[in-house]
C-alpha cells in the first residue's frame, strides 16, 4: 500500500513509523520545514500513551525514555504560599528531542521524508497514493482547502498567551498565579529535560492591554519572538525564574484555537492530530493526542480489509476520546479565562479547584492520589481543628437564611404527576417522606401550581384550595416527625407549557380533551404542536400575581421550611424572563429589566407574604441554550436582580424555555452555570447561597463541586429515584457516621454496607519483608538524582 503523509511533526513521523513496522506499506512524509526546525519547547505524554509507544516500538520508547524528564508533584502558588498535590505522574521530552528519536527511527527503516519540501496537492497525492494522511497542524492547508468536506469549525479563546523556555529546571507542574495592580497573569510551567522547562504565560485581554501593550513587540517577522514581552514576563516571575533565563522561540502572544470537524476523512484521505482535533494546552498535549492518533490509525489499517473500512474504524475508535478531552479542556480553558472569579479563594480551596476544573480530576481522584492534601482542604472547608475528624464536605451543616441543614444535599424538584383533581395523594407522602428518610438535608416538592390553569398536566399539583392544603399538611408533619431533614415547597405557574400529557404519556404533548385555555407574556407557542397562549394583560398579570401569594401564606400554614419560586424551564414566570417567549412592547417586555419586571413583582410580594424568619429561593434557567435567548452573562444579571430583591438561595438550572434547545449535556453539565453565579454575585459576595443541578449522580461529583466552591448546594433528582436512600448510602460508602447523615432508628441496622460476596481472611504471607502503608508519590524531577518529599517537615 503507497501511504502518503503530510507533515513532519511527531503525530506524521510516529504514524509513518508504526506503518513501516508492519512492512506492507511504502510510506512518503514530506515536511516544509528543516529536520532541526521546531517551534515549542517540552511536550507532556501520559503513562497511558507511553504504554503503548512501548508495546508498538520498543526502540522509540527506550530513546526516549533517555531524554525524558519524570515527577509525580503539582505546585500551585497562590498569594504568597504553595499548595503541593502528588501522586500525578508526568513524563515530559523536549519537542527537539522527540523529533530527533522519531527521525532516527524513520532513517533506520528506511523511510523516506522530504524535508523543506511543500507537499503536493492533496488531490494529487490521493491519484497516486492508497491513503494520504493530513498530519499538518493546526493550520493544516489540507483541511482549509476542503472545508466543507471536513466541516471544520475554529472557536478562538478569549486569553492571551505564549510559550516559552527557562533554563531553570522544575522540580513538579508549577502554577504560578500572580495578582498584579493591572491583572492577575498566570505561569504553567513543568520541567522537561535536565537542562530546561516549559513555560506558559497566560492573561485575559483587559489585563494584556493593560500589562503588556506598551512592551508589545509589532510586526514579527517568521521566526522572531515579541521580546519586549518576554523581558516583562521574566519581570514578573523573577521569583519563579530565581535568576533563570526565559529562553524565546518564534514566541509570541497567541489566543488558542479549538478545532473541530465533524468529518476526519473523505474517500481516502484523512486528518489526523491537529489537523483534526485541538485541545487546550492546559489540560493536555497535542502530541501527545497526534501519537494516539498515529496509534490507532495504524492499528486499524493493520486489521481492517481495505482502507475505507479502515477510517471508519479509526475515526469511530479515537472520536469520543478525543470529544471527551476537548470537553474537559474546554472547562480548564474558561477556568483560566474566568481565574479572576477564584483568586479571593482561600489557598487550600484555589488549589484544590484549579486541579479539579476540568472535572477530569475529581474529590475522590484526589484522594487516592494524595490523601493529605485532600484532607488539609476539608479540613479548611467544615472548620476542623487539627486534632478533630476531617468531614467530606457534602456532610458539612449549611444555612439558606434562618434554616438550618444537616448537609448539603438537596432532593430535587421532580414532577411525579399523581395527584388527583391538584391534590397530592399517598404517593406523594410515600415519595417525598422516603426521599426524607433517605438522609438528604433539605426535600423539594414538586412545582406546586397556584392554580387549576396554572398546572403543566392533569396529574400535577397544586395549593389552592383547603383539601390540598390539609394533604401538604400532612406530608410535612410526616418529614418533621420522622427525620432530620426539612422540606421545602416549591410554587408556579405553567403558562404556555400548560395543558400538556403526563410525561409518560409524551413529554409537553397537547391534550387530545379535557385541556384548559394557556397563557403567555406574548402569544407565541412553545411549538407548533402546542396551544398559541393568549397574551396576559397587566389586570390578569396581577390576578396571577395575587394567586402565588395565597399559594405561599397557604405553603406557610402547612408548615414547609423554605419556598422555591419556579422561574426557571420556560414556564410563566421563565417565559417572561427569555426574549425568545417574551415580546412585549410594554413595561413588562423588552430588555431584561423590563422583562424581569413581572417575575420579581411576583417574588416581592410573595416574599412579603411569606414569614421573615424562613427563607425564599429561586430556581431560574441560566441559558436557553438557543441563540438570542438567555445566556450565562444574562443569568449573573437575572440571579443578581432576584438577590436584590432578598433571595436567600438561586437554584441554578437550564433550558426547557423554547423545544428547538440544543443543550451541551454531560456529567455535571450545568455546575459551570452554578459556579459562576456564585463567584459573581453567592455566598464569596455575601450573596444568596446557590444550589447546583443537572446530571449531578455521584458524592464524589457533589463532593469536587463543594470543596471547589462551585456551588453551597447539590440538588440531585433521578439518583434519588434510582435509591431513596442515596445520602445514607454515600454516607456508608464514605464511612462517614456523623449529624450530617443521621439514620432512622428503624433503619439503624442497615448503616453499614452489606457483604457482596465471599471474603476471605488475611493473605499469607509471600513476601520476604512486609510491605509498608500505601503513601502518596512525591517524587520531583531532579536531574542529580536525589529527590525530597515537599511535604516533610
Amino acid at each position: 500500500m503507497r501511504i502518503a503523509i503530510a507533515g513532519g511533526g511527531p503525530g506524521g513521523l510516529y504514524l509513518a513509523v508504526l506503518l513501516a513496522q508492519l512492512g506492507r506499506h511504502d510510506v512518503t512524509v514530506w515536511e516544509r520545514n528543516s529536520p532541526d526546525d521546531t517551534f515549542g519547547f517540552g511536550v507532556v505524554l501520559s503513562d497511558e500513551t507511553l504504554g503503548g509507544i512501548e508495546q508498538a516500538d520498543p526502540v522509540v520508547f527506550a530513546a526516549m525514555t533517555q531524554q525524558m524528564a519524570r515527577w509525580d508533584d503539582i505546585d500551585v502558588h497562590h498569594r504568597g504560599a504553595v499548595s503541593t498535590s502528588g501522586g500525578h505522574g508526568f513524563a515530559a521530552i523536549g519537542r527537539r528531542e522527540l523529533l530527533r528519536v522519531l527521525q532516527h527511527r524513520c532513517a533506520q527503516l528506511g523511510i523516506t521524508v522530504h524535508y523543506r519540501t511543500r507537499c503536493p496537492d492533496a488531490a494529487v497525492l490521493q491519484a497516486e497514493h492508497d491513503l494520504v494522511v493530513a498530519a499538518d497542524g493546526v493550520n493544516s492547508a489540507v483541511r482549509a482547502a476542503r472545508p466543507a468536506d471536513f466541516g471544520a469549525r475554529v472557536e478562538t479563546g478569549t486569553n492571551r498567551y505564549m510559550w516559552l523556555g527557562t533554563d531553570r529546571v522544575f522540580a513538579a507542574f508549577t502554577f504560578d498565579v500572580l495578582e498584579t495592580p493591572r491583572g492577575v497573569v498566570q505561569l504553567h510551567g513543568y520541567p522537561y529535560s535536565d537542562r530546561a522547562s516549559t513555560i506558559v504565560a497566560e492573561t485575559s485581554e483587559p489585563t494584556w492591554e493593560r500589562l503588556f501593550r506598551d512592551r508589545w513587540t509589532r510586526d514579527l517577522g517568521p521566526g522572531q519572538s515579541d521580546l519586549g514581552s518576554v523581558e516583562l514576563i521574566a519581570e514578573l516571575f523573577a521569583d519563579r525564574l530565581a535568576g533563570a533565563a526565559l529562553l524565546a522561540n518564534a514566541s509570541r502572544w497567541s489566543r488558542f484555537r479549538t478545532v473541530r470537524t465533524d468529518r476526519w476523512h473523505v474517500d481516502n484521505l484523512v486528518l489526523l492530530g491537529d489537523a483534526a482535533h485541538t485541545a487546550h494546552f492546559s489540560i493536555g498535549s497535542g502530541t501527545k493526542l497526534a501519537m494516539e492518533d498515529a496509534l490507532a490509525l495504524a492499528a486499524c489499517l493493520h486489521e481492517q480489509p481495505d482502507v475505507a473500512t479502515a477510517l471508519a474504524a479509526y475515526e469511530a475508535e479515537r472520536r469520543p476520546v478525543v470529544a471527551s478531552t476537548q470537553r474537559a479542556a474546554a472547562a480548564s480553558q474558561a477556568w483560566f479565562e474566568d481565574i479572576d472569579r477564584y483568586v479571593g479563594q482561600e489557598r487550600q480551596q484555589f488549589a484544590f479547584n484549579l486541579l479539579t476544573r476540568s472535572r477530569r480530576v475529581t474529590y475522590d481522584n484526589l484522594r487516592t492520589r494524595d490523601g493529605a492534601f485532600v484532607e488539609r482542604a476539608q479540613r479548611w472547608f467544615c472548620g476542623a481543628g487539627p486534632e478533630a475528624e476531617p468531614v467530606p464536605p457534602m456532610f458539612t451543616p449549611v444555612r439558606i437564611g434562618g434554616l438550618a441543614l444537616p448537609n448539603r444535599v438537596v432532593v430535587s424538584a421532580m414532577d411525579v404527576y399523581s395527584a388527583r383533581e391538584g391534590t397530592p395523594t399517598d404517593f406523594h407522602l410515600v415519595h417525598l417522606g422516603g426521599k426524607a428518610l433517605g438522609g438528604a438535608g433539605l426535600v423539594m416538592t414538586e412545582m406546586v401550581c397556584v392554580s387549576p390553569t396554572g398546572r403543566i398536566t392533569p396529574g400535577c399539583t397544586g395549593l389552592w384550595n383547603a383539601e390540598q392544603e390539609a394533604a401538604w399538611r400532612r406530608v410535612v408533619e410526616f418529614v418533621h416527625a420522622s427525620s432530620h431533614s426539612r422540606i421545602g415547597v416549591q410554587i408556579g405557574h405553567s403558562g404556555r407549557k400548560g395543558s400538556t400529557r403526563l410525561m409518560w404519556e409524551g413529554i409537553d404533548e397537547p391534550l387530545d380533551s379535557g385541556g384548559w385555555p394557556v397563557v403567555g407574556p406574548s402569544a407565541i407557542p412553545y411549538s407548533a404542536r402546542n396551544a398559541v397562549p393568549r397574551e396576559l394583560t397587566a389586570g390578569e398579570l396581577r390576578g396571577i400575581r395575587d394567586e402565588f401569594v395565597a399559594s405561599a401564606r397557604a405553603a406557610a400554614r402547612c408548615g414547609f421550611d423554605l419556598l422555591e419560586l419556579h422561574a426557571a424551564h420556560g414556564y410563566l414566570l421563565s417565559s417572561f424572563i427569555s426574549p425568545l417567549s417574551n415580546a412585549r412592547t410594554d413595561r413588562y417586555g423588552g430588555e431584561l429589566d423590563g422583562r424581569l419586571r413581572f417575575p420579581l413583582e411576583v417574588f416581592d410580594a410573595v416574599r412579603e407574604a411569606w414569614p421573615a424568619e424562613r427563607p425564599m429561593s429561586v430556581r431560574i434557567s441560566a441559558t436557553d441554550w438557543h441563540p438570542g435567548g438567555v445566556d450565562a452573562d444574562a443569568a449573573v444579571d437575572i440571579a443578581r436582580a432576584f438577590a436584590a430583591h432578598g433571595a436567600d438561595a438561586i437554584d441554578v438550572s437550564t433550558g426547557q424555555v423554547v423545544s428547538d434547545e440544543a443543550p451541551e449535556f454531560g456529567r455535571s453539565y450545568q455546575t459551570p452555570f452554578a459556579d459562576r453565579i456564585r463567584n459573581s454575585v453567592g455566598r464569596p459576595h455575601r450573596g444568596p447561597a446557590v444550589i447546583a443541578v443537572g446530571a449531578i449522580s455521584s458524592w464524589d461529583d457533589v463532593n469536587s463541586i463543594l470543596l471547589a466552591g462551585r456551588a453551597d448546594l447539590c440538588a440531585l433528582g433521578r439518583p434519588h429515584l434510582y435509591d431513596p436512600q442515596w445520602t445514607l448510602h454515600a454516607a456508608a460508602e464514605q464511612d462517614y457516621t456523623g449529624p450530617g447523615a443521621v439514620w432512622p432508628d428503624q433503619f439503624a441496622a442497615g448503616s453499614r454496607r452489606p457483604r457482596t460476596g465471599r471474603t476471605d481472611g488475611p493473605p499469607p504471607r509471600l513476601d520476604f519483608v512486609r510491605r509498608g502503608p500505601v503513601s502518596t508519590r512525591h517524587a520531583r524531577w531532579d536531574p542529580t538524582g536525589s529527590s525530597h518529599d515537599p511535604t516533610a517537615g
